[in-house]
């Protein structure tokens, strides 16, 4: 996968990039066709993930046909139990008016809320992780107001009426699941520290047990997909349709567009959380943090560009102080502290 080169060459950033492209442009056409779908981008990136996982996991010997886990089933539940709260509630934010930049950048909040699960576990931070915590905290507030404003609303905690489609319980919803997500970060980094660094194991599993958590809702799924399957048919371009067999390039044409979107978006999701579990399993989970405000960085600007989503000189502003804050965060974690605590460790051997 993409993060498994510990020196990217530009082919691999390039297909970062691409990889970006094309999930942002499909999450993008889906959304502005069928703004509540959700639920069903969640269920058909958990379903090609656990397709494509399976094989690595795969034992005629054992019972259901899985190798023995390394680490205890119980824990692999609650992490899977966490993994599918976070990505139904950053997905079902869509439905609240959330445009997909503001959603991008409402999700780099990543930073304070892993700080906050850090301290709650005992760790300490620098003023200068705190302060661009603090900092990237008013970016996010910055950018809720400016879109909320774009909308002519206003960002307030009164009166949030949860059964309407009301941006302020977007908000709510998403600021929970950042919550969930980063204190699921720390736990899985512990598993990780006393069972052996098993990403693998955690992507298969935080997907597989999670899937029978979705037949209560197949009413819901089959709704969304018909209103997909009603989309025209996709158009394929000349280039790529003469590259084709004839049988696959008869296949696409038949395929609704939505529907199409939908599986591209599940296949570049697939590469994006298989680099995502191989990095938390040989960093910290700060570092995920970080590289994960730069993907969404990205994201963000693909969707501007390619999009044209209409962005204020305020809402631009609060982007610019998110992503720079989530810079400083970086640099002061990976580079900062290490250079005091090498000066100090000298300044200790002169004396």
């Amino acid at each position: 996968m993409l993060l498994q080169c510990k020196s990217p060459s530009s082919h691999h950033r390039a297909f970062f990039f691409l990889t970006n492209f094309l999930q942002v442009y499909a999450l993008e056409a889906i959304v502005k066709r069928e703004p509540d779908s959700g639920l069903l981008i969640t269920l058909g990136q958990f379903i090609l993930t656990v397709l494509a996982t399976f094989p690595a996991q795969f034992d005629s010997s054992q019972p259901y046909f899985l190798k023995r886990s390394s680490v205890p089933l119980y824990k692999w539940y609650m992490s899977a139990a966490m993994f599918f709260a976070v990505n139904m509630l950053n997905n079902w934010a869509f439905a609240f008016n959330i445009a997909v930049p503001v959603h991008i950048v409402l999700r780099s909040f990543g930073s304070a809320s892993t700080m906050t699960a850090g301290w709650l576990r005992g760790k300490r931070y620098s003023t200068l992780q705190v302060f661009s915590v603090a900092l990237l905290t008013v970016g996010v507030i910055v950018s809720a107001r400016a879109d909320a404003a774009g909308k002519g609303k206003s960002v307030s905690t009164k009166g949030i009426n949860f059964s309407d489609a009301s941006f302020e319980a977007g908000l709510v919803i998403l600021l929970v699941a950042q919550l969930l997500s980063a204190y699921m970060g720390v736990y899985v980094q512990d598993i990780y520290e006393q069972h052996g660094k098993h990403w693998d194991e955690n992507l298969f599993y935080s997907h597989f047990l999670s899937i029978p958590l979705f037949l209560p809702l197949q009413g819901t799924l089959r709704s969304q997909f018909n209103r997909l399957a009603v989309s025209p048919p996709l158009r394929v371009a000349g280039v790529v349709s003469s590259s084709l067999p004839s049988s696959a390039e008869r296949l696409l044409s038949s395929m609704p567009e939505s529907v199409f979107m939908l599986l591209l978006n599940s296949i570049t999701q697939l590469v994006c959380i298989s680099g995502v579990n191989l990095l938390s399993a040989n960093t910290t989970a700060v570092t995920v943090t970080i590289v994960l405000n730069i993907r969404k960085l990205v994201s963000f600007l693909i969707s501007i560009w390619l999009f044209g989503n209409k962005m204020s000189g305020q809402m631009l502003f609060g982007a610019m102080l998110v992503f720079g804050a989530g810079a400083l965060y970086g640099w002061e974690s990976t580079v900062g502290i290490k250079r005091r605590q090498g000066r100090q460790a000298k300044e200790t051997k002169s004396r």
